[in-house]
């Protein structure tokens, strides 16, 4: 199975057709997320479209955003932990980073010299009075300033994931990471136990770097200790077989307490009031900062994240088990759309800026153009010879 979180499972390991499915799943949510960035105005993105008129979208997709923000990197993260300690036991150490160069080094090298430059065109495309920007477009214009990580921080983090697990490996001298002969499933206290730690750094983290500072090109490293922590749970549901060990109670168990979070703890954060999502101060308070907002707000996508990635992996394993020529190809094409879907993004919505549409709506018609266009986009590119040894 490939380590990536991204890529589809393949090797000698017995193949987990549901997490190839979840997988899925979890790159469309991402193409989504950054649709929601054109229309809702939420937050900086490459291009955004005017007029910002309905508070309903801006509410609605900044929540759609944030919620999102919770839990799903956590989950890429979890999900590369797992396939982590296999991919390096088969490859051994060096053939294990060589191939972890070539799958996330190139990829990470073609997005932040070209896809990112590319990609902030969009901010040209912009109206002036919104971007503050009066120079023409010019090649001088876009380097070196637009060269950048983008939504590629995920593959620069997740590289020196990599390269401390192999530190982690040498250090210990283990020699291999082989799964239980027999499924196991972790603990309900010892998953409460891991939800109230890792609130308890999440809150630490965010004194010092709130929910939406950018530190050199990582948007969210306020979500390190989760970021993190799930990838070393990764590594351990390895070796002890959790994905296919967790019960379906678990998973239901773990929807129930994200519904909860998600219903009554989240509205109450993101407005000041219960079951509200008007836009508020309360918002930017529980961002960071040291005050008891910000410790509930970290409990919150603390529990959320946990009861989410157990949900669906619960969920997955059930209802989403079963090959199909559909499922083969969406997996195979999901790494190549998660590299090129910002571009794909900021020129589509550019070239339908003319369809008027209400902007939730909008959001709607433009991710079912988008969605599609980005998995044709990544088969054709993955025909190129030598292009799916990389993507």
């Amino acid at each position: 199975m490939d380590e990536s979180g991204l890529q589809g499972t393949t090797g000698k390991t017995p193949r987990l057709v549901f997490i190839d499915h979840l997988r899925v799943f979890l790159i469309i949510l991402v193409v989504l997320h950054h649709v929601a960035a054109v229309y809702g105005a939420g937050t900086e993105f490459y291009y955004v479209e005017p007029p910002f008129a309905d508070p309903t979208a801006y509410k609605l997709l900044l929540a759609f955003m944030l919620i999102n923000q919770a839990w799903f990197m956590g989950a890429f993260f979890l999900l590369a932990g797992y396939f982590t300690p296999g991919s390096f036991d088969r490859k051994g150490s060096g053939s294990y980073l060589k191939d972890r160069l070539l799958r996330l080094g190139v990829p990470l090298a073609l997005f932040f010299f070209i896809l990112n430059p590319l990609s902030s065109v969009g901010f040209y495309l912009m109206p002036a009075e919104l971007t503050g920007i009066t120079t023409p477009l010019s090649l001088e214009a876009l380097y070196p300033e637009s060269v950048g990580l983008g939504p590629l921080w995920f593959v620069a983090m997740l590289l020196i994931l990599c390269f401390g697990y192999t530190l982690w490996r040498w250090l210990t001298k283990s020699r291999s990471a082989s799964p239980a002969d027999r499924s196991t499933s972790p603990s309900y206290f010892g998953i409460g136990f891991f939800v109230l730690v890792l609130a308890g750094m999440s809150f630490l983290i965010r004194m010092v770097v709130p929910i939406g500072e950018e530190v050199r090109g990582f948007p969210t490293l306020a979500y390190l200790p989760q970021y993190m922590s799930f990838f070393v749970l990764g590594a351990v549901a390895y070796r002890s077989d959790w994905f296919r060990g967790i019960s379906n109670t678990m998973g239901a168990v773990g929807f129930t307490a994200a519904g909860i979070a998600g219903v009554v703890l989240f509205p109450y954060l993101y407005s000041g009031q219960w079951f509200s999502l008007e836009v508020s101060e309360s918002l930017e308070i529980a961002m960071g900062h040291g005050n008891w907002q910000s410790a509930l707000y970290a409990f919150f996508d603390s529990l959320f994240a946990v009861g989410m990635s157990l949900g669906l992996i619960a969920f997955f394993r059930k209802f989403q088990n079963n090959e199909s020529g559909l499922g083969r190809f969406l997996t195979q094409q999901s790494y190549a759309v998660f590299i090129f879907h910002i571009p794909i993004i900021v020129f589509l919505a550019y070239a339908l800026r003319g369809v008027e549409l209400a902007s939730l709506l909008k959001f709607a018609v433009v991710s079912l153009i988008v969605i599609p266009v980005c998995y044709i986009f990544a088969f054709i590119v993955r025909k190129i010879p030598s292009v799916s040894n990389i993507l």
